[in-house]
């Protein structure tokens, strides 16, 4: 999982066929730690093209032979854009599929009457090898980032946002399965379960069939209408019915004393309730319903609520005037569109209705007469008749709800993830801008009453000056001199305003200064920065712990300008919702939000890496395979002892075992220049690597046996794992590797490529296509690498525009501010975002790398748009895209 670069250096690799894989070695058995559902004997298909390339940990497949398969060769991944969806394929595009562990007692007891692997495909569009090796990989622990990077062969080069969709998908699945298995042991103990009921219960998929199914045999349930039938003894005369309605008499059934057996309408009625049951938990029945579903139009109504109890306000159901009269398909409708439904549902302002047509009930009627629940034999008119109620009974009660429940639900779950992915892209826009460095920066957050709180931070970061300025009050001129003193005498000409209350008056303030050049010579700036979350962060334990004799006011100041300086380290402080990633973050499950965005906030701090020796302990924690406690053994080491030396040395660390290394090594950056220098003052074996304990103390890990010289292979992406590779390269292009980064390194790599072709240096290196792509990067990119570099910076600007000064037809350039589901708000400098519809987001329109599944753009990004409407009144924009620059 590479972001897109732009580097000269990069060497791109050619098509090619791999060689023929060697023999697999046999699979060790292990024990998962997480319950996974086994898959079924009738996928031997999938299995027969299958070989195991995870071997153990000791082997990566990294580093295993290629498998006979053609390579792809495709573009470069970007931070910035969704997963594409996959189209299956016979063949294995890329990479080599794995056979899928064996069952373990955990999986027996959790075995259902559908296959994972197979379900899984068909729910993520992903080929089942590929749905194979990523369960593999889950169950032993790899986390989305090791996965992206280090294991593309395995995955066929997907990218983390897909990841993470298949592990939602997953995660869903093996909780039915969890929850189905638990139904069945408490019905057991119950003695309600019945061979029909556990056939019923393994063939559910998701956890709305299973509620339709157990439902009437939950504690405290009075019982269904068919359970009431079953207990008059009605059951023998409903399967007679179908079975033999030759030998069936209704009439025998008769008890005058009995109620609901006191005549032969109330028989008639009880073997009728019994049928419907029997048909609406039938999977041939349900599966026909919902294929016929797929084939006709199904819409989703809304219309406004008669609110009687409660008085609703005014403002409120305003809002949802779109919806008060709504009718749309449910393969149409947009997910913003649901999400507002189901708001407006939840507020009771909006009353909501699946409409499925009586053509669908009509056929599903004639379906199951004629065909699926057709008499054996020949039936009196008077049981089909009976069978004709069942049916439709069915259909009406049980089948049509059930449907209802499965329709709102898929959507609802669609939308949730779909906005939740598309609050996870504007976080990782935010998260990867790009850094301002070697800047002396003022922050300002702006205030009315309470004044406007400055803060001026020097290029390290450090806290040079704090202060509080009444901007908006009599003393302007006065608190002007007061800023010019202060910038001058810092050197800094570059403020940075917070974008909250009394931004867009400070805005003016300064601009107005800055047009009749109030501070020359210094040339000063600005530039707008989002402060989400800076208030809740400043009063926060970690902002206590790092500020503790600054007032919350000024911490704030202190964060909006180091979210200008280094972005992606000052809002990892952040909980990620708090930092405004989109609209509806309220209306989806919190649960999947908040997995979502760390995810995001972890593979960005991995892929952009950190160097060990400086970083801070928050920024650690989202390193993927560490955690708060790891990270802060990290630190206690590394004040203790001094500064690790290579990646090896982390081992030494307490609570970091094989697999945390193995997730976390490829993530860590070692700065080579600090490293000689520190290494230089002690002897070879002179620094001791937390070894000197006292003889009686029990030592967590033998770091005495720790490497104790630099790598410059350190400095890189190259994980450790491929280090063996990765100097046999070095060897075989005659290149030293002291020489990584540099433009001789670069030379030597390329001539090598040029001269024996990509197959025969895979070949020689016996290794994989991706594996060999991570070690080239790793060795021409410059040290200090960061692929934040490309990133669009913060505009810099000098003077403001009104929203009176726009006309109809006027060409602006301006940067996403926010993406949503039905459009993109655009900052274009007037104080009001204006809005990009999403019909006006066409291809032609996005540059090659910027064409997405969804969207294709994300905030940050710079564009150049056309103004088609104001309205002034409501502060309204509406744009129009011309390009993406």
């Amino acid at each position: 999982w590479e972001p897109k670069r732009k580097v000269a250096s990069r060497t791109r690799l050619p098509k090619t066929k791999e060689p023929k894989p060697k023999k697999p070695k046999e699979e060790p058995k292990s024990v998962t730690k997480k319950a996974a559902v086994p898959r079924r004997k009738n996928v031997k298909a999938v299995e027969a093209k299958t070989i195991n390339a995870l071997d153990n940990d000791e082997k990566p497949s990294t580093s295993a032979p290629l498998v006979e398969n053609e390579v792809k060769s495709e573009e470069d991944f970007t931070f910035d854009e969704p997963p594409l969806k996959r189209i299956k394929s016979a063949t294995c595009p890329q990479g080599k599929p794995v056979k899928l562990a064996r069952s373990t007692n955990i999986d027996e007891e959790n075995k259902m009457n559908w296959d994972i692997v197979q379900v899984l495909s068909d729910r993520t569009n992903i080929e089942e090898w590929v749905c194979a090796n990523i369960i593999r990989l889950f169950k032993d622990d790899n986390t989305i980032p090791f996965i992206a990077r280090y294991r593309k062969e395995l995955i066929n080069n997907l990218e983390a946002d897909a990841l993470r969709e298949v592990q939602q998908t997953l995660e869903e699945l093996y909780t039915v399965a969890k929850k189905t298995h638990g139904t069945i042991q408490k019905l057991k103990k119950e003695g309600k379960l019945s061979v029909s009921l556990l056939t019923a219960l393994l063939n559910c998929r998701t956890l709305e069939e299973l509620d339709h199914v157990s439902a009437p045999y939950k504690t405290g349930s009075k019982g269904t209408k068919a359970q009431r039938a079953k207990q008059l003894g009605l059951e023998p005369a409903a399967i007679s019915l179908i079975e033999n309605p030759r030998e069936l008499n209704l009439l025998s059934f008769v008890k005058p004393d009995v109620k609901g057996l006191s005549a032969v309408q109330e028989v008639e009625c009880g073997v009728q309730q019994i049928l419907a049951d029997m048909f609406a938990k039938d999977k041939d029945t349900l599966d026909f319903i919902r294929k016929l579903c797929r084939q006709r139009y199904i819409c989703i109504q809304s219309s406004l609520a008669k609110v009687s109890a409660k008085k609703v306000n005014e403002k409120d159901v305003d809002k949802f005037q779109l919806y008060q009269n709504f009718s749309c398909g449910i393969r149409n409708i947009q997910h913003h569109q649901i999400l507002a439904i189901n708001r407006g549902e939840n507020l009771k302002i909006l009353t909501v209705k699946v409409n499925v047509p009586d053509g669908v009930k009509n056929e599903f009627c004639r379906w199951c007469v004629n065909e699926r629940w057709r008499p054996k034999s020949y039936a009196r008119p008077e049981l089909m008749k009976v069978l004709h109620y069942s049916v439709e009974d069915s259909y009406k009660r049980l089948i049509y709800p059930l449907l209802c429940r499965e329709f709102r639900s898929k959507l609802t779950s669609d939308a949730e993830k779909e906005s939740v992915m598309m609050f996870g892209r504007n976080l990782r826009q935010l998260l990867l801008a790009s850094p301002v460095r070697g800047r002396t920066l003022m922050g300002v957050d702006p205030g009315y009453k309470h004044g406007c709180k400055l803060a001026i931070i020097s290029p390290t970061s450090q806290i040079l000056h704090t202060d509080v300025v009444y901007l908006h009050s009599g003393q302007r001129w006065q608190e002007a001199e007061k800023i010019r003193k202060l910038l001058q005498h810092y050197n800094c000409s570059t403020v940075v305003i917070g974008n909250g209350t009394a931004c867009r008056e400070t805005e003016a303030y300064f601009a107005d200064l800055i047009m009749k050049k109030y501070f020359t010579p210094l040339d000063v700036s600005y530039c707008i920065a989002n402060e989400a979350g800076a208030s809740i962060y400043s009063v926060s334990p970690e902002a206590c712990k790092e500020m503790p004799d600054l007032d919350p006011n000024l911490r704030s100041a202190v964060s909006i300008a180091r979210r200008v300086q280094d972005p992606l380290a000052e809002l990892v402080k952040i909980e990620p919702k708090h930092i405004g990633v989109g609209m509806y973050q309220h209306d989806v499950s919190q649960t999947l939000l908040k997995a979502t965005l760390d995810g995001v906030v972890e593979e960005c701090v991995s892929f952009v890496g950190v160097d060990i020796n400086i970083c801070s302990e928050i920024l650690l924690r989202h390193i993927a395979g560490l955690n708060a406690n790891r990270a802060k053994n990290i630190i206690e080491w590394r004040e203790k002892n001094g500064p690790f030396v290579n990646r090896e040395h982390l081992k030494s660390v307490k609570g970091l075992g094989p697999k945390s290394f193995q997730q976390c090594a490829g993530f860590i950056r070692f700065n080579q220049e600090y490293i000689r220098t520190f290494c230089s003052e002690f002897a070879p074996e002179g620094h001791k690597s937390g070894a000197d304990e006292k003889p009686g103390k029990k030592k967590s890990k033998p770091a005495a046996a720790t490497v104790r010289r630099p790598n410059p292979l350190d400095q890189t992406c190259i994980h450790p794992e491929s280090y063996d590779v990765a100097m046999r390269f070095l060897t075989f292009t005659e290149g030293s590797a002291n020489a990584i980064g540099t433009p001789e390194m670069q030379q030597k790599v390329n001539a090598v490529i040029e001269r024996e072709g990509i197959e025969e240096v895979v070949k020689r290196m016996n290794t994989t296509l991706p594996t060999l792509q991570i070690i080239i990067d790793g060795l021409v990119q410059p040290e200090g690498y960061d692929i934040r570099k490309d990133f669009d910076k913060p505009d810099f600007k000098r003077s403001i525009v009104c929203l009176e000064d726009l006309s109809v037809g006027t060409i602006l350039t301006g940067r996403v501010e926010n993406a949503t589901l039905f459009g993109v708000f655009v900052d274009i400098g007037v104080g009001r975002a204006g809005l990009i519809p999403i019909r006006n987001i066409t291809e032609e329109k996005l540059s090659k790398a910027k064409k997405r599944r969804s969207l294709g753009l994300g905030p940050g990004e710079r564009v150049e748009v056309r103004v088609l409407n104001i309205d002034i009144p409501r502060s309204r924009i509406t744009l129009d895209l011309i390009r993406v620059l």
